[in-house]
């Protein structure tokens, strides 16, 4: 009988099968019930633990890994929250003022920020101002701060220094100390001026600067000014001139700045000395005089020219010596500069005050007296009237009457009648 079909020749294959499927499957247990196939099959243990995993070198490495990878991304996190925080619009609604004063430094501005509840923190405005290197170019000064401004805004306004202007009027005719008086009373600026500059050297006009400003960069300023404009000036001025040099043009423009406020009377009171100048005649200007006893002080308030200030001998005094003075007596502005560069065209010689604040002109000394009768009258009227200070304010230094109808006056008690041109 053949071997394949006995039974056991059919077990002996099955178990050959059951080898073979064995070691397919490596330690799998077969079941042998139908419980024994409803339980899980057992997990093989994990490897053992290298020994190089559990070195104390390879454990500090992890761990300080682990840390720095902790700590960039919580840097990357802090980084992107400050820079949130730098560029979030604040809460307040209206306009707000903060005043930065000069030397201060970032720590102290982000804390006068803080105080005054422009920004929340003066931590992130610290880091974000580092963080854009703008430390060193935020400036001092008054700022408007518009209504939610972020700390990037505020930081870009003290950087572009925009802040809120002021402004110091300097008015024609001022000497140069009694302008370095008025720049030092300004609450505004600071510092001290180094010294009083020459007369006649500054631009009298309106200049405007932030808080904290110095006194020094605004004299600065108008000497740079007045360089400007009487280059300009002197360029266009009338080739015809007795003045050949620009010192002498700006002393005649300061005697000129001295004599009339009213600026439609520049370029005649102008052409009146000019046509003196050329006639050998003496200017007789009472600004002189005072100039010469007063210097850059000026004439106190209330105190009269006196008949032996008109005889004082000494380099301004315009009664007694022929030509221009030593120097400018004030700082002539940009009109009085440029009516003695391009004069009226007359041939006046004389002017007396005419009572309404300007002046009355004549060529011949003849129209000058009977000029100077009717401000005679004009006086004795205001005086009749009670109103004898508007008829002295009228009146002014120098434009009273001419030489030769001044009283003596050896006492020299009483103001007199001064002379003029």
């Amino acid at each position: 009988m053949n071997e394949t079909n006995q039974p056991g020749a059919k077990d002996n294959k099955a178990g050959d099968a059951g080898e073979v499927g064995s070691a397919e499957f490596g330690n799998r247990i077969n079941p042998r019930s139908p419980g024994d196939a409803l339980r899980p099959e057992r997990v093989p243990p994990p490897p053992p633990r290298s020994q190089q995993a559990r070195h104390p070198i390879v454990i500090i490495m992890n761990f300080a890994m682990t840390i720095l990878v902790v700590g960039v991304l919580g840097a990357v996190g802090l980084f992107f929250f400050g820079k949130l925080r730098f560029e979030q619009a604040s809460h307040f609604g209206q306009a707000r003022t903060v005043s930065i004063e000069r030397g201060k430094s970032l720590r102290e501005i982000a804390e006068e920020l803080h105080e005054r509840g422009l920004i929340s923190s003066k931590w992130i405005f610290i880091a974000g101002v580092r963080a854009n290197q703008m430390q060193d170019d935020l400036k001092s000064g008054d700022y408007l701060i518009a209504p939610h401004s972020s700390m990037r805004d505020i930081m870009n306004a003290m950087v572009s220094g925009k802040a809120i202007l002021y402004s110091v009027s300097i008015p024609e005719g001022l000497t140069s100390q009694q302008i370095v008086d008025r720049l030092n009373a300004d609450p505004g600026l600071v510092g001290e001026i180094k010294e009083v500059p020459p007369e006649g050297s500054l631009l009298p006009d309106t200049y405007r600067f932030s808080r904290g400003d110095s006194r020094q960069n605004i004299i600065d300023r108008m000497l740079r000014e007045r360089d400007r404009v009487m280059t300009a000036i002197w360029t266009s001025r009338d080739k015809d001139l007795p003045m050949k040099t620009q010192a002498e043009l700006v002393t005649l423009a300061s005697i000129v700045e001295k004599e009339t406020g009213m600026a439609d009377e520049r370029s005649r009171v102008a052409a009146v000395f000019i046509n003196r100048l050329r006639s050998n005649m003496r200017l007789q200007s009472d600004p002189t005089v005072i100039y010469g006893i007063y210097g850059g002080a000026g004439l106190p308030s209330g105190t009269p020219i006196r008949r032996s200030d008109l005889d004082a001998v000494n380099d301004y005094n315009t009664y007694k010596i022929n030509g221009l003075p030593k120097g400018p007596i004030a700082n002539p502005g940009k009109a009085s500069l440029a009516a003695v560069a391009n004069p009226s065209r007359t041939k006046d010689l004389y002017f007396v005050a005419d009572g309404t604040g300007g002046h009355a002109f004549a060529e011949s000394y003849a129209d000058h007296r009977k000029n100077v009768a009717r401000y005679r009258k004009w006086v004795a009227e205001q005086k009749a009237k009670g109103d004898a200070a508007a008829a002295e304010q009228s009146a002014g230094p120098g434009d009273a009457v001419d030489e030769g109808d001044a009283p003596d006056d050896s006492a020299n008690a009483a103001p007199v009648p001064t002379p003029k041109p």
